[in-house]
């Protein structure tokens, strides 16, 4: 069971330290707002992890292959969730003048940003694809039920802890100076982003 445990942590690792939206929300979160409002991102991140992990150990795999059509509507509604998010990152790096230090407030609470990490890893195209085809393949259906438990909680506390790791590093005052001096061309290239990421899942939502 250790080697099981040792290749699923680093196999997740890998694919946490992978750049995509979650970690694009976080770093940018972090850097124009506050530490305190980075880790409460990270946290509903790590929620969203633990969600898509608990499906994965319950079947996920094995219910996207029944249904279809399942997939397709998740896949859609996540693309039109990054959509809104690279809209409002674009827009305000247009009203954002050459001065300004203040980013996009996705959310006008301390909830509201647990809320938006929630919603961004739900709405993460590759959390769908990386926990119904390749975390699936370390859930043998025949595993005790102690050995699922295990492989959840794990992956639940790596994705927190590595998070919360991103979050410390980027809400550094050094690098909070440094966007506050570049608001405006980091908040237009993470829409850009968020954008790709929106088309890419739309695609193979109608193609996949």
């Amino acid at each position: 069971m250790s080697s099981l445990v040792a290749s699923v942590l680093l196999v997740h690792l890998l694919a946490l330290a992978s750049p995509g939206p979650d970690f694009f929300f976080v770093t940018q979160t972090a850097m124009s707002r506050s530490r305190a409002e980075g880790l409460l991102g990270a946290a509903g991140i790590a929620l969203g992890i633990a969600v898509w992990a608990a499906l994965s150990l319950l079947g996920l795999q094995f219910l996207f292959e029944r249904f279809a059509w399942l997939l397709r509507l998740i896949m859609a509604a996540g693309a039109l969730y990054l959509l809104w998010m690279a809209w409002g990152l674009l827009k305000s790096a247009v009203r954002k003048g050459p001065d300004t230090g203040h980013a996009v407030r996705l959310g006008n609470s301390l909830v509201k940003t647990f809320v938006m990490g929630l919603l961004t890893n739900l709405a993460n195209p590759k959390a769908l694809v990386y926990f119904g085809s390749v975390f699936s393949l370390f859930v043998e259906p025949g595993q005790p039920a102690a050995v699922k438990w295990l492989l959840f909680a794990l992956i639940a506390i790596e994705s927190l802890a590595w998070f919360c790791f991103v979050t410390v590093v980027f809400s550094l005052p050094a690098l909070q100076a440094g966007y506050r001096s570049a608001a405006r061309w980091i908040d237009c290239a993470a829409g850009v982003l968020f954008a790709g990421f929106s088309m890419a899942l739309a695609w193979n939502a109608m193609h996949g």
